[in-house]
C-alpha cells in the first residue's frame, strides 16, 4: 500500500481557453510534464446526510478538513484522502494532504462497511503511517457517520518543477450526486456554463517562482478563494436534489 504525505501552498484560478494557452507556453520552458501529463481525475467526496463538511467549506473557514476517495480514469486503485487546509494570505491555502491507496474493491467492500479502512491497510501495509491514515480514515467514517455524496470528475493537465512546483489545469468538469461510481454517466452535469472554465491550482512549498509571479502579473491572472465540491453542493440545493 502506498501513502502520501503532502504540505505546500496552494492557490486557485479561474481561467479561459486562451489564458491556459498563453501560460503553458512559458510554463513549458520552466517546467516538465508530470509522469501522468494527462489523467482523468474522478474524486468521490464524503460526508454527513445534513453535508456539514461541505457547508463548512463555503464558509471558508480559517481551519477546514474533508475526507475524499480519488481514482484515474483506468486505474483500478483508489486513494482515500484526508484534506486538511489552513488559510494563509494573498488568498492561498497551505495544505495538508494524508492518504493510502487500495484496491477498487476494497473500496466497495469499506463503503458497504463490510471492512474497514484499518483491516484494508493491515492486507498489505508497508510502513506504520499505512495504519495510522487507516486508522484516521475509520474515525472520520465511523465518527461523522459518513458515506459517499458527490463525485466530481474532469480532465487533468500536470506539470512539475524544481523544489516541488506543480502546476495543474483541471478541465471539462462534470459532477453528480446518484450512482457514484468511478466512471463517466450520461446523468452528469457539465460544471461550467461560462468562458472561464477551466481551474488552474498551483502548488509549491515555499513562495513561487519570479518566473511565475511575473508571468500571472503580466496576463492579469489572480487567485481566488474557490471550492469546486462548494459551488456543486450550492447548485444542487437550488435545484432541490440535496
Amino acid at each position: 500500500m502506498e501513502t502520501k504525505v503532502f504540505d505546500r501552498i496552494e492557490k486557485k484560478y479561474l481561467i479561459t481557453k486562451k489564458d491556459q494557452t498563453k501560460l503553458r507556453k512559458i510554463i513549458k520552458e520552466h517546467m516538465d510534464k508530470d509522469k501522468y501529463h494527462q489523467s482523468e481525475v474522478f474524486n468521490l467526496y464524503f460526508d454527513t446526510d445534513s453535508y456539514d463538511f461541505i457547508i463548512q467549506s463555503i464558509d471558508q473557514p480559517n481551519f477546514k478538513e474533508k475526507l475524499r476517495a480519488r481514482s484515474y480514469g483506468g486505474y483500478n486503485r483508489v486513494f482515500l484522502e484526508i484534506k486538511t487546509k489552513l488559510r494563509a494570505k494573498d488568498d492561498a491555502n497551505i495544505g495538508y494532504k494524508r492518504r493510502v491507496m487500495i484496491t477498487q474493491q476494497d473500496f466497495d467492500d469499506l463503503v458497504a462497511r463490510k471492512a474497514t479502512a484499518t483491516e484494508l491497510a493491515s492486507r498489505q501495509m508497508e510502513k506504520s503511517t499505512d495504519h495510522q491514515i487507516a486508522k484516521e480514515v475509520d474515525y472520520f467514517i465511523e465518527h461523522f457517520n459518513l458515506t459517499p455524496k458527490i463525485l466530481v470528475h474532469y480532465s487533468r493537465e500536470s506539470y512539475k518543477g524544481p523544489n516541488n512546483l506543480r502546476i495543474t489545469f483541471d478541465e471539462k468538469l462534470k459532477y453528480r450526486h446518484q450512482n457514484l461510481g468511478f466512471f463517466s454517466a450520461k446523468s452528469d452535469k457539465i460544471y461550467f456554463k461560462d468562458k472561464k472554465n477551466i481551474i488552474m491550482e498551483i502548488k509549491a512549498h515555499g513562495a513561487f517562482p519570479l518566473w511565475l509571479v511575473e508571468l500571472l502579473s503580466k496576463n492579469h491572472i489572480y487567485p481566488q478563494r474557490f471550492s469546486k465540491i462548494g459551488h456543486i453542493y450550492t447548485r444542487l440545493r437550488k435545484e432541490n436534489h440535496v
